[in-house]
């Protein structure tokens, strides 16, 4: 992956690019991206909503947050939303952009794209912060973002896991291991 292609931002049809090589481009969330993202994520098993991705475009659009998508050879392959600020967990109030729901499709993944997406992510939210965090789920089916983001130097905060936007004491009970029940991590930015 060239690293020094991220530093180009340019303007591409009114929409950002913040990446592209000869394979992949990491860019603005489009309208269009939606359907192609629920339909792929659906055909793999998973159960989305593509009012999720209107949704994020929607706060996107009211400057919370910024939604992109990669490209892989012209086909949308995965998603990311960078929150100016975290507004839930150990991280509310701090006033550190959060990365948040990181995907690529699964016929898509192992070329670099998880990469490229948390590159940019990161680089956006070194413009507002020296510090950017976010929460991985606990499940197996996070265990190679929990790796990915250990290699990319995240760091946990140290307040241990937390359950719908919860911290869980010593000795709790959590019956349900799902999306919610997460660690929050942190790194700085250079």
């Amino acid at each position: 992956m060239p690293e020094d292609l991220f530093g180009l931002l340019f303007d591409y049809g009114g929409n950002m690019i913040y990446y592209q090589d000869r394979d992949v481009i990491i860019r603005d969330m489009e309208k269009a991206d939606a359907q192609v993202l629920n339909d792929e994520y659906t055909a793999q098993g998973w159960h989305p909503d593509v009012d999720y991705y209107h949704f994020r475009m929607r706060e996107a659009a009211e400057g919370k947050c910024t939604a992109l998508t990669a490209e892989y050879q012209g086909q949308p392959a995965g998603n990311v939303y960078l929150y100016f600020e975290a507004n839930e967990g150990p991280f509310k109030g701090k006033e550190w952009p959060i990365i948040v729901d990181l995907g690529v499709l699964q016929k898509y993944q192992r070329k670099g794209i998880g990469q490229c997406l948390m590159e940019a992510a990161e680089r956006i939210a070194a413009q507002r912060s020296d510090t950017v965090c976010l929460g991985v789920g606990l499940c197996k089916e996070y265990g190679s973002a929990q790796r990915m983001y250990a290699k990319r130097g995240y760091i946990p905060d140290g307040s241990g896991v937390w359950y719908q936007d919860k911290q869980c004491v010593q000795y709790e009970t959590v019956c349900t291991v799902d999306d919610d029940l997460v660690i929050y991590l942190y790194k700085k930015l250079q």
